[in-house]
């Protein structure tokens, strides 16, 4: 892979061996702080069959992080940031795909060895946004009654590779690494079974995988781009594991040592210690080993560097230049009272009640007009005369509305008051502004939202760097393209033809359409920071348009 030269590691690209029988020696290289694929010692090739290494970790109890707790916020908090565990960068280009695959590390090691202790110190160094970290013990299999009465007099064997469900493993990991979003089961360790609860994932510029059997698949194997061991000392491990698991999972001492003697130990030495042959990077002393993690940051920096996972607004600005509008955007006729009402707001020197009030009036009929490309089918009433009346009646399951934060649920109120019964689901994306990426900071939508037609609501669209990620979220929770309504009081020419361009089934509905937007990607001559006027906030340092600030549209 590359040489580190100050004397500290070597590291070295190893070819996986598909069995384990009569592997070829590796000559181990421990340089003060990590080992390169030291290879010792071996495991028979039918206990080994589908096996290859891990990456662990370590230092004092485990910690859980996203996969565990449902009520555990989806970040990390640091001495100096905020580090997202459970968000999306905005991985999508001016076509609104994904120009490269999340960067996937494995973390392998025995049970106790500090994995999750060295992820958290891998994520706080590498200084990125946006990290997901999944742990292996989200997907322990679903037990049988007998194996749950095994599990309760510790006879059951969690340290064996049947005792994961590899195959949800894998498919969550691939659709993590392409930007999607993910359901992850939610692990409860004191009573050995999944919960009710799964918890919502979405990739982000880096994926740590981390388990004790983390590299005890071949397919999953393929998915890492980097494999690191976390080497740690048996009587470590066991001191850390009885502390933990009577502590947090209630466990008596003679219980945990039975199940260590039983299962734990002989698993390491049959299937997990022989995967550090496949390992990139061994890591001895775990969490204490600062020199591997430090060598293990930099790779990384320059891999992500390679990928260029950056969000280029100039890309997009200039994609469709001189291109006609398309088929799917519809615009609110221009009629006196439309236009009286855009004068109005527009207008800087408009009282804030006043702007209220005609931008109300326009979300009303915006939504009104939107209702209109719902598919209808012909239905018979009878009216109170006794008479039949060929009319109209909604053809879908149901509506429901999607606001992008903040300026967008001010059109929440208009669509209750003209849809009984409507659904309300929030998006929050906000604008990086040291990079001006939009970055997805929250998320809540009703359940079952792939069966509903879906308004997508944000009162001003310039870019449509933020329509494009939200709508790229309804995607990811299988909405139906076609089944998505944005609709928005202003829009630029340029935000216009990029959701287009990257979502061409999705219907675009707005008030008016501006041409041209500034080199602040304000739009021109454009409505002004649509939330500071209708909040009554202070305006933006910049005088910058809302949806640079707050959803960068």
């Amino acid at each position: 892979m590359f040489l580190y030269t100050p004397g500290i590691t070597l590291l070295s690209s190893v070819p996986c061996v598909p069995a384990m029988s009569s592997p070829p020696a590796y000559p181990g290289i421990r340089i003060s702080g990590c080992w390169a694929l030291g290879a010792e010692g071996s495991s028979n090739a039918e206990s080994l069959d589908r096996l290859l290494p891990p990456v662990g970790t370590g230092r004092s109890p485990r910690k859980r992080t996203t996969s565990q707790c449902k009520s555990e916020p989806p970040l990390l908090r640091t001495s100096k940031r905020t580090i997202y565990t459970a968000g999306r960068p905005p991985w999508y280009n001016e076509h609104g795909t994904q120009s490269k695959e999340a960067f996937a590390i494995g973390l392998g090691g025995g049970s106790a060895s500090g994995k999750t202790t060295v992820a958290r110190m891998i994520i706080e160094a590498l200084d990125v946004p946006w990290v997901v970290l999944l742990s292996m013990d989200s997907f322990y299999k679903v037990l049988t009654t007998q194996q749950q009465e095994q599990a309760a007099h510790n006879n059951f064997n969690f340290d064996h590779p049947d005792a994961f469900d590899f195959d949800l493993i894998v498919s969550t990991l691939k659709k993590l690494k392409q930007g999607k979003s993910v359901k992850v089961p939610v692990y409860d360790f004191t009573t050995h079974s999944r919960k009710k609860d799964w918890k919502t994932l979405y990739g982000a510029n880096v994926i740590i995988f981390e388990g004790i059997m983390a590299f005890a698949d071949k397919t999953l194997l393929e998915l890492l781009d980097m494999k690191i061991f976390v080497d740690t000392d048996s009587d470590i491990r066991l001191v850390r594991r009885l502390r933990r698991d009577i502590s947090e999972r209630g466990r008596d001492i003679e219980g945990v040592i039975k199940q260590y003697n039983k299962f734990v130990k002989p698993a390491f030495d049959q299937y997990i210690q022989p995967t550090m042959r496949v390992a990139d990077i061994v890591v001895p002393w775990g969490s204490g080993n600062t020199v591997a993690i430090d060598l293990i940051v930099q790779h990384m920096h320059s891999q992500l560097e390679e990928r260029k996972l950056r969000w280029d607004m100039a890309a997009l600005a200039s994609a469709h230049q001189c291109h006609p509008l398309p088929r799917t955007l519809s615009v609110l006729k221009s009629t006196p009272q439309v236009r009286g009402m855009h004068t109005i707001i527009r207008d800087k020197e408009t009282s804030r009640d006043e702007f209220i009030f005609y931008s109300k009036r326009l979300m009303r009929l915006l939504i009104e007009h939107a209702l209109s490309f719902l598919p209808f089918q012909d239905c018979v009433v009878q009216t109170p005369q006794g008479q039949d009346y060929a009319g109209k009646c909604y053809a879908g399951k149901q509506i429901t509305g999607v606001s992008i934060l903040r300026a967008g649920e001010t059109m929440e109120p208009a669509l209750r008051a003209v849809c009984k019964d409507v659904r309300i689901g929030t998006i929050l994306i906000q604008t990086n502004q040291l990079t001006g990426e939009p970055e997805l900071h929250y998320l809540r939508l009703p359940k079952d939202i792939s069966d509903d037609h879906v308004i997508l609501m944000d009162c001003t669209v310039s870019t449509g760097a933020a329509a494009m990620m939200a709508v790229r979220v309804l995607l990811d929770h299988d909405v139906p393209e076609d089944k998505i309504f944005l609709l928005s009081l202003l829009m630029a020419e340029m935000g216009v033809h990029s959701v287009a361009y990257a979502f061409p089934r999705v219907r675009i509905i707005t008030t008016a359409v501006d041409k041209r937007v500034n080199d602040l990607f304000r739009i021109i001559p454009g409505i002004g920071n649509f939330g500071d006027r209708y909040f009554g906030t202070d305006a933006a340092p910049d005088g910058s348009d809302e949806e640079e600030v707050a959803s960068t549209s």
